[in-house]
């Protein structure tokens, strides 16, 4: 039956009927329409109006820049202006305007998470959000945790097959069990859709790089109930260091089952081999301090090219099964198999010797593996009581995970900053870590989402943790077992006004078991956390864009400090971060695109074995960031198809890592800018781009480990990219 559309009551304009009709009963109606029949009511008028054919395509999650909504906070479909918590959405076209190569990159216009922690950096991606590191426990994939135990391996996962990139700040337990307290970066794959479509890319650009891409989809079967869609990449390039590469291969098949409209099975897969070298810590002598020698160059390699090497596989298949009972209840179950493997062999400075120009080195040989599962079980129902309306969600989910991770250490020859000769022979380096372990959680959780009139909206959550670990340490023989667990719950309140404003406030807890044991051979504790936030969101009427302003009080209790005067972890860490995060995004109609963020972060250590740092704010959580990409595309004229885009990043500055005074490394702050010019013609699409386009050369970190060491920031990379679409 068509949809109609009826004028309200009390209208003085004659009654109209608007009916969506096909295109051959819009002709009958035309014909017969020639000759009409008399009507004594004048107050209807039946016409047939032909429009042109349109393509009806799948309802999107994105409008731009925009997303509309997100499971990420709620594992349901819920507007994120209904979600009680400051939630980031990096979409696909925010990803190609910017043309990202990595994850990092992604996530520079991010409020309240820090991606390239160590500036450059090819291996894999560091992450800390509101002041606190998650690069081993805060990283999904479709929902579903990327487990690295012990840092046995590490994850850089590919944009290009992304659709869109997740970040929700603050304790996520309650939904997604251990975790960090800061919060997680989930990265959505790209899923089958039922229209035919294909994309073929090519990009090449600074140090060497080549790049090609293609992502190619569509239906099977007439009926349009099988859709597939692959996505690869292959990708040659050098780096702004010397001998180190950033080649890979990445291969994400994908296939979608629809029999009836209330159940899809979707098969997710992915293949991924990188071939890369380490980043390079350099004496803050010639970096972040005079050097009588001069300043070291951000190209300088202080490993041996024949020697180092950083090469990782990793595979994974999953599955997203989708059924509706009726308009009540829907079941969901999610799971996945990884694996991810790890070979890493690193010869960096350990100290800067007396001449100022030569380094002694260490060669340090990291070998891991991880495999693991998980499943996510899901049931939701809809339903009033009295006055209320309920979304209610109950699950179980269950992770377990196998790692491996044999480590050794030895002594490099020393070499020349100023003038390296490589090719120096490097010993055999002896191990001193072999180790086995097994991890295994199961979660019960049960979340109630409450419709109060059209105004407010109740989020109550609770779930309860029983994880159980056990490594074996093969070189001694020494097995150790633990098991925890926990309860940690959620509460948020959201108030919807008439002019788009929705104030909110929540409340939630994370859990994170840790492993090891202190001096005395006594396992420890989980690590929790506690975070109150206040906020406000607003959705313009009539306009594309959503802008958030969030407060954040957060605190992380339990975690590890090394004693002063044994080294040996003790728990007595505990570390507050308070701030505040802004965030807006729009995609008008008039071709502008834009994004802007504001991050203000008051992170500091409360307790710690080492009174010097108590008082001390957090290393590598600056106070401030900043920054803002506008795009614009011109829509009608001559230069239809022409665009532009820039940006501009505040990075603050931070301190380093010194257990003697975090002060007394400072790191300065940089101001960076992006470029980008593209023109779309028929099918095709040209685009350069540029990152840190000024090549503003800055120091992204800087530690004690020996002596002082520091990290350069990524220095200008140009890229220039023809795209065709069919």
């Amino acid at each position: 039956m068509p949809k109609q559309y009826s004028p309200a009551k009390g209208s003085n304009a004659a009654a109209a009927l608007i009916a969506l009709v096909p295109l051959s009963a819009a002709l009958s109606t035309v014909a017969l329409a020639e000759e009409p029949e008399r009507s004594e009511d004048k107050t209807t008028e039946v016409q047939a109006i032909v429009l042109p054919e349109m393509k009806i395509t799948e309802k999107a999650d994105a409008e731009g820049y925009r997303a509309i909504d997100s499971r990420v906070g709620t594992k349901t479909d819920t507007p994120l202006i209904e979600t009680p918590q400051s939630i980031s959405v990096v979409t696909n076209a925010q990803m190609e305007a910017q043309n990202v190569s990595n994850l990092a990159e992604a996530l520079r216009y991010t409020p309240g998470i820090q991606s390239e922690t160590f500036g450059f950096e090819p291996r894999l991606t560091f992450i800390k959000i509101r002041g606190f590191d998650a690069t081993d426990t805060g990283v999904y994939r479709d929902g579903l945790k990327l487990s690295n135990p012990g840092f046995s391996v590490g994850y850089s996962l590919e944009p290009y097959g992304a659709e869109r990139v997740e970040v929700p700040r603050g304790p996520v337990s309650v939904l997604y069990g251990q975790a960090s307290p800061g919060g997680m970066v989930n990265y959505v794959t790209k899923r089958p859709v039922f229209d035919s479509f294909g994309q073929i890319r090519f990009e090449a650009g600074s140090f060497e790089r080549l790049q090609g891409e293609v992502d190619v989809g569509g239906t099977i079967d007439e009926r349009k109930t099988l859709a597939y869609r692959l996505t690869g990449l292959v990708r040659d390039s050098d780096t702004q260091v010397d001998f180190v590469e950033d080649n890979r291969i990445y291969v994400a098949p994908a296939l979608t089952w629809k029999p009836t409209e209330d159940t899809t099975l979707t098969f997710l897969s992915h293949y991924q081999k990188d071939d890369t070298k380490a980043s390079q810590r350099l004496p803050a002598e010639g970096t972040l301090r005079s050097n009588p020698n001069g300043e070291i160059p951000t190209d300088r390699f202080t490993g041996e090219p024949n020697v180092d090497g950083y090469q990782r596989e990793e595979f994974s298949v999953a599955y997203l099964l989708e059924h509706r009972l009726n308009e009540a209840v829907t079941l969901r179950q999610n799971a996945r198999y990884y694996s991810n493997e790890v070979d890493d062999r690193t010869i960096f400075p350990t100290a800067l010797l007396g001449d100022r120009r030569t380094v002694s080195r260490a060669l340090f040989e990291s070998f891991g593996e991880v495999r693991g599962f998980t499943l996510d079980n899901q049931a939701q129902f809809e339903f009033t009581t009295g006055p209320l309306g309920h979304m209610l969600l109950s699950g179980v989910d269950f992770q377990h995970t196998d790692s491996e991770s044999l480590q050794t250490f030895g002594a490099a020859p020393t070499l020349d900053l100023f003038n390296p000769v490589y090719g120096a022979p490097v010993a055999s380096a002896a191990t001193f870590k072999d180790e086995l372990s097994t991890q295994d959680q199961i979660g019960l959780y049960l979340q109630d989402q409450i419709k109060v009139d059209e105004k407010w909206r109740v989020s109550l959550g609770g779930r309860y943790d029983f994880a159980d670990s056990e490594t074996t340490n093969r070189l001694t023989g020494v097995r150790t077992r633990q098991n925890d667990s926990e309860f940690t719950g959620r509460a948020g309140l959201v108030y919807l006004a008439d002019n788009g404003l929705a104030p909110y406030f929540s409340y939630a807890r994370s859990f994170l078991p840790v492993m090891g044991t202190d001096a005395s051979g006594k396992t420890f504790v989980p690590e929790t956390g506690e975070q109150y936030e206040f906020g406000v969101k607003y959705q313009p009427a009539g306009y594309n864009s959503f802008i958030t302003v969030a407060y954040f009080d957060l605190t992380r209790k339990n975690f590890l400090t090394p004693d002063p005067m044994t080294f040996i972890n003790v728990q007595r860490g505990e570390a507050h971060s308070r701030g505040v995060e802004l965030e807006g995004v729009a995609s008008l109609e008039n071709g502008l695109n834009l994004t802007a963020s504001y991050t203000y972060t008051d992170a500091e250590v409360t307790e710690s074995s080492f009174a010097a740092e108590i008082g001390e704010p957090l290393e590598y959580a600056p106070e401030h960031k900043a920054s803002l990409w506008t795009d614009y595309t011109i829509r009608t004229g001559i230069a239809q198809g022409l665009g532009f885009g820039g940006g501009v990043r505040f990075l603050g500055p931070s301190y380093g890592n010194s257990f003697a005074a975090r002060n007394d490394i400072r790191i300065p702050g940089a101001v960076l800018v992006d470029a980008a010019v593209h023109y779309e013609w028929k099918n095709f699409q040209l685009a350069v781009n540029l990152h840190n386009a000024l090549d503003k050369e800055y120091i992204a970190t800087a530690f004690t480990s020996g002596g002082e060491f520091a990290t350069f920031g990524p220095r200008r990379a140009v890229t220039g990219s023809i795209a065709y679409n069919f």
